[in-house]
């Protein structure tokens, strides 16, 4: 909000028209066009502004200028917190007004308008003043089902999971399996198939769970309404508990719950943009006459997500749910399809309808992923042709075709490119993050503004109940030039008004006075309730801005109850940003005309009683109530001692307000008339000055470190507040927002300079020279804060700005993030935010902003890993093909390596712990890449070190089983064209480990039943074969086909146990590994998991051999492949050492050369002075002479020296020629 009800103005009494003549000069002059009416709305913080440009497309013109596609855009974001059916129609305006007449002659569409209140409460079985029973409400909720319009279609649990075959990457590897399958290859196939489903299984229950917590949190926030119930007592439920016959209170600020018939109304607006498309607010009233209208929306009716303006009101619920006009509506438009009456195929329906919605991050993730696929699918086209080019067969599957074999290794190269993990993390990663901050005080209602509030530059905050406890307590009093002390702390009404130690409570006119003209003037009241321990405790019920006021009066034993039977209010013209006060009209008791202890002029029959901003009352004001209880005239001096009593007393960080009344001996207006601004205009002057009342709110503890730890982070703090300039300037200054003593005109100005013509902003221009220097805006007006946050957009920055009252939503809708008061904020205004503050609290935004950034620093290193696997892996499998080595890895074993070993890893980071040093980095650009620069190195490097180890591992392997490592060499002495049986009498040459030497081996079914060998003698000699010294093996074994599966094998343990200690080191981009290594407990457990599936899938029969295609490796070949994993990650260390000593010697330079500047300037500046203090001593010397000249010549008779005026002209003359 901007802080009521002291949202001081320069002006007097405004004359309402000329406020609407300046603002539709306005609209006319800025492009961007603010709403006429002063009392923003919940549809206006929805929907686009109905200006200029508006109403051009509701009339089918062209667009005004080249920016149209800037505006969709701007409006696309204002509209982010509809809900499907509301976005439906608030986003075709031109749609829905057609579509009023079709639902009013619907059959099912009652016109409840026309018919007498009477009648619906017959109807309804429901008393205006008692309300339903609970138990009838609670049938007529199961009857009709809740109040809700339909919701965003939340997708089935099966739905999430066949989502998950949409992805490209595998829809390909199910074609793989498929293919398989055809060619009778059933344990890859299905093997792939079961790995591709139990990775959907996964997800799936990720994302759903993801899906409950955010509907959780949503939850949290659900608009609530107040009802009458059980006899009349008014009850608060959620507006989706609200059933037909209901009796709804309504006041401003309020959303509109549902289809409504008025009772009683009194002085009430209603904004109708989300249904009209326009933005003035439409005066609502009970008894209007519906004979004649030919409005689009009833005067007797409200609707439902339409918002209160001003005013409150009563009215009986007609219609609930999608029943609703809006409801209708939208089903409706729904029905008749695009804008050419086409309706949407049913693939495009269930995308619609069920495809999750994804962040911009998500967004520009997928985009990369994509990018990556599109990349390697060519590379995948290239080793296919090289590989049907080359011919060579697969050593381990000889017998299958060359182009299966090669699809399969392209399928490899499509698996490895693409991180299938990613999206599921970074859904795991956000709504995770979302829940840490509920224990934060923060709900966020948005996914993409935890992405926001890393890269926010800018926190626009208000200072009542933010930066301050907003439990303000009077403590001074000021009247005809005497100040008086009001003792008592908080709202307990114990306590005194003293004037020089005196008590003023039952004999100062003036005290009492003001104290009673201030509580009829207000809507708050104090009540006594208990406390958790059972104490009593006083709350005040109302405007935290009165509460101050209702407590002073009650120290002096005026009670805001009693007061108000003794002096009945008859009108009310509530306070508003545009006039600045508010006034009320009380009846006077019978008898002699009296304000308490002060006489009023005779006939007077009633009293209008004002409170607000000094300024605009001091300049309505041409009488002043003296200490002696006289009335006299004000003049100028009386006016300037009020204003300075003003500035003193806000300097001492005090909020200050001022009282007047006005006698009257008649109503000054019609009794019927219902323009609030008419009534206005007929009390706001003269009036006579009555007194001061100032109230301190303390700053919030932990404001102060609040505001340093954002300063650190390079996070401007920019307090926007309705107080008085040197009330905000020394309440700045007391949380250190200003520095003490610094130039507070440099660094805080008033609103009015913004808007210094009839509310015309200052040019673009000179609007950013301001904002990019000023922390404090004093004097606020709502659309203050909505050019203030554009102005800081224009200069680069993601702005964050706070906001509680209906007026404030267009601003939060505006920011880049949008909060709202969870405690004093309305309904329209947390609609319109990006996440509320449960707790009101400055520094939980400040915690909020930490948390984002700790996220997308998470974001970024589970990236950086998944990519650096994804590179590396791609470079291992092509290189190898390219210069004829077999396939490193096969399509099963990558899934296993990405969606589990590193999957699991990846999550973990996701959960990793801020290090505490993200809130000493400054803020990213808003156009800054998920990956940039040296993250990019980082990525290329962590690939190049995975792919040289693994192939250095991989060869190793190969030459260990073949002392080969090429696929020619391999099979120099096999016939492929033969098939599986030349493969099968292969003799292949293994090293069996240091001491064992080399092992020649091959299938023993070669030898035959006599004792000799069966050979092919252009592959070994006869003498070769009777040495015996072949080892053979039983079965369908092949010596090929063993030797690459051990060497892919080693491959698989040199990656995974290398992706499992780069995860320890992903950790920090620049620290090292061993900084609080076992920190994250999830970290642990994903390495333990990811040691436990090694061991697995390397070593269980069957799923080792037949199911991924490893074989057994010796103990020799898990040390060699650990060990070389272990060494490839001491280089990736060992590149982050470098980084480190290079930033150090970065700043060590930066130090060095900062201290050189001092240096130079101290050197500089001490030889100044040195000039200086040789001028001035030869300027002293010069002055010793003169003197010791005046000492030592004649002196006349009488004492007096001769030469006085000629050594004074000499002296002068000295001085010239020097």
């Amino acid at each position: 909000m901007v802080d009521p009800p002291d949202l001081y103005g320069r002006d007097s009494c405004v004359d309402p028209s000329e406020l609407r003549r300046a603002s539709s000069l306005q609209d006319a002059a800025e492009a961007e066009e603010t709403p006429p009416s002063s009392s923003f709305s919940y549809a206006a913080a929805h929907t686009p502004r109905a200006g200029a440009k508006n109403k051009r497309q509701l009339l089918n013109e062209e667009p005004l200028d080249d920016d149209a596609a800037s505006e969709r855009s701007r409006a696309s974001h204002r509209s982010r917190f509809l809900s499907d059916a509301e976005r439906l129609v608030a986003l075709d305006p031109l749609k829905t007004r057609e579509s009023f007449a079709q639902v009013d002659h619907r059959e099912d569409q009652r016109a409840w308008h026309d018919k007498p209140v009477g009648v619906i409460l017959e109807g309804f079985e429901v008393d205006a003043q008692r309300g339903l029973d609970t138990e009838a409400a609670r049938k007529r909720l199961v009857q009709h089902g809740p109040n809700s319009l339909e919701p965003e279609q939340k997708a089935p649990i099966y739905i999430i999971f066949l989502l998950q075959f949409t992805n490209v990457i595998i829809g390909l590897l199910m074609a793989a399996a498929l293919a398989s399958i055809a060619l009778q290859e059933f344990v890859e196939g299905v093997a792939i198939i079961a790995i591709v489903t139990l990775n959907a299984v996964i997800a799936t229950v990720q994302e759903h769970n993801a899906s409950n917590a955010l509907e959780a949190l949503q939850k949290m926030t659900s608009p609530q309404c107040v009802v009458l119930r059980d006899g009349g007592r008014q009850v608060q439920i959620p507006s989706e508990e609200l059933v037909t016959g209901d009796i709804v209170v309504l006041t401003t600020g309020d959303i509109v719950p549902a289809d409504i018939r008025l009772i009683h109304s009194a002085d009430f607006k209603v904004n109708e943009m989300i249904l009209t498309g326009e933005s003035e607010d439409v005066l609502k009233k009970y008894d209007a006459d519906m004979s004649r209208s030919e409005k689009l929306t009833a005067d007797n009716m409200v609707f439902a997500s339409t918002s209160v303006a001003t005013g409150n009101a009563t009215g009986v619920v007609v219609e609930t749910g999608m029943s609703t006009r809006v409801g209708s509506i939208a089903t409706l438009l729904k029905g008749g399809g695009g804008a050419d009456g086409s309706k949407p195929n049913c693939w495009r329906r269930f995308v619609d309808k069920y495809y999750p919605k994804m962040t911009p991050l998500q967004q520009s993730l997928h985009h990369l992923g994509v990018v990556m696929g599109s990349v390697v699918m060519g590379i995948c086209v290239i080793v296919f042709i090289v590989g049907m080019v080359r011919n060579n067969p697969d050593p381990k599957n000889p017998d299958r075709a060359i182009w299966l074999t090669m699809v399969m290794t392209a399928v490899s190269l499509a698996v490895s490119a693409v991180p299938e993990g990613l999206p599921m993390v970074v859904t795991i990663c956000l709504s995770t993050g979302t829940a840490d901050m509920v224990k934060k005080n923060v709900l966020v209602r948005k996914l993409a503004a935890v992405e926001s509030l890393g890269a926010s530059s800018v926190i626009c905050t208000d200072k009542t109940g933010t930066l301050t406890e907003g439990k303000m307590t009077a403590v001074k009093m000021w009247n005809d030039s005497v100040l008086y002390d009001i003792t008592g702390t908080g709202f307990n009404p114990t306590g005194d008004i003293l004037h020089n130690g005196v008590s003023q409570t039952k004999a100062s006119i003036p005290v009492r006075t003001t104290l009673l003209s201030a509580v009829l003037c207000s809507n708050t009241s104090l009540q006594q309730e208990e406390s958790d321990t059972g104490a009593p405790l006083w709350v005040p019920m109302g405007n935290s801005s009165e509460a101050p006021l209702v407590v002073a009066a009650a120290k002096a034993g005026i009670w805001r109850e009693e007061a108000m039977k003794m002096y009945p209010r008859l009108t009310e013209v509530p306070f508003s940003s545009t006039r600045k006060m508010m006034i009320t009209v009380n009846e006077l008791p019978a008898g002699e005309p009296r304000l308490d202890m002060l006489k009023l002029p005779a006939k007077t029959m009633y009293v209008a009683n004002v409170k607000g901003a000094p300024n605009y009352i001091a300049k309505n004001c041409t009488q002043v109530l003296r200490t002696d209880g006289s009335v006299t005239t004000m003049h100028e001096r009386e006016r300037d001692n009020i204003l300075e009593a003003v500035d003193a007393l806000s300097s001492q960080a005090l909020r200050v307000l001022a009282v007047a009344i006005r006698p009257l001996d008649r109503i000054p207006f019609a009794d019927d008339e219902d323009d609030v601004e008419a009534k206005f205009e007929a009390l706001c002057a003269p009036l006579i000055f009555v007194g001061l009342v100032a109230s301190i709110d303390p700053p919030r503890e932990g404001v102060k470190d609040a505001i340093h730890t954002s300063r650190q982070a390079s996070i401007r703090t920019v307090m926007i507040t309705g107080d008085y300039l040197k009330t905000a300037v020394a309440i700045a200054r007391d949380i250190d927002l200003l520095p003490s003593g610094g130039d507070a005109e440099a660094q805080a100005v008033d609103c009015g300079v913004l808007r210094p013509r009839q509310n015309m902003y200052l040019p673009d221009a000179e609007l950013d020279e301001i904002t990019s220097q000023v922390s404090v805006f004093a004097r606020a007006k709502p659309e203050d804060k909505i050019e203030i946050v554009k102005s800081l957009q224009r200069q680069g920055h993601v702005a964050a700005m706070t906001g509680d009252g209906v007026n404030d939503a267009p601003a939060l809708k505006e920011a880049d993030i949008g909060v709202a008061m969870g405690i004093a904020g309305t309904a329209v205004a947390k609609g319109a935010s990006d996440m509320i503050l449960t707790d009101d609290n400055f520094c939980s935004i400040v915690s909020a902003v930490e948390k984002g950034r700790e996220i997308y620093a998470n974001i970024q290193r589970f990236v950086c890993f998944l990519l650096s696997t994804n590179f590396g892996e791609i470079t291992v499998i092509f290189t190898a093909i390219a210069v004829g080595m077999p396939n490193p890895l096969e399509p099963l074993q990558i899934l296993v390596l990405n969606l589990f070993a590193d999957g699991m890893a990846a999550v973990a980071l996701s959960l990793e712990k801020g290090d505490g040093t993200v809130m000493s980095e400054r803020p990213r650009p808003r156009s800054e890449h998920i990956i940039f620069g040296r993250l990019w190195v980082i990525v290329l490097s962590n690939a190049f070190l995975i792919a040289t180890g693994a192939l250095a591992v991989f060869s190793v392997g190969l030459y260990w089983n073949f002392e080969n490592i090429l696929l020619d060499d391999i099979t120099a002495g096999i016939d492929t064209n033969s098939g599986v049986e030349a493969y099968k009498n292969a003799v292949c040459s293994r090293w069996m480990g240091m001491g064992n030497g080399w092992q020649t081996y091959s299938n023993c079914g070669a030898r035959s039943l006599n004792g000799t060998y069966l050979f092919d003698e252009s592959i070994r000699s006869l003498d070769y074969y009777e040495s015996d010294d072949l080892l053979c093996y039983g079965g369908d074994y092949e010596c090929v086909s063993e030797g690459t599966s051990r060497s892919q094998t080693m491959a698989f343990i040199y990656i995974t146990t290398m992706e499992m200690l780069r995860a320890y080191t992903a950790r920090s981009f620049t620290k090292s590994v061993f900084k609080d290594m076992f920190s994250n407990k999830w970290m642990q457990m994903a390495a333990v998991g990811s040691l436990t599936l090694t061991l697995s899938v390397t070593n269980i029969p069957v799923v080792s051999d037949d199911l991924f295609g490893f074989s057994h490796v010796e103990w020799y070949e898990w040390m060699f492949s650990m060990v070389f994993a272990l060494i490839m990650v001491a280089f990736g260390e060992t590149v982050k050492c470098l980084y480190r000593r290079r930033d150090r010697t970065k700043l060590r330079n930066a130090a060095e050369e900062s201290y050189a500047g001092m240096v130079e300037e101290i050197r500089t500046l001490r030889h100044h002075i040195e000039n200086l203090e040789g001028k001035w001593e030869s300027e002293m010397q010069q002055l010793r002479i003169r003197v010791a000249d005046e000492h030592s010549a004649p002196h006349s008779a009488d004492g007096n020296s001769t030469l006085t005026s000629s050594s004074s002209s000499s002296s002068e003359g000295s001085a010239t020629s020097l």
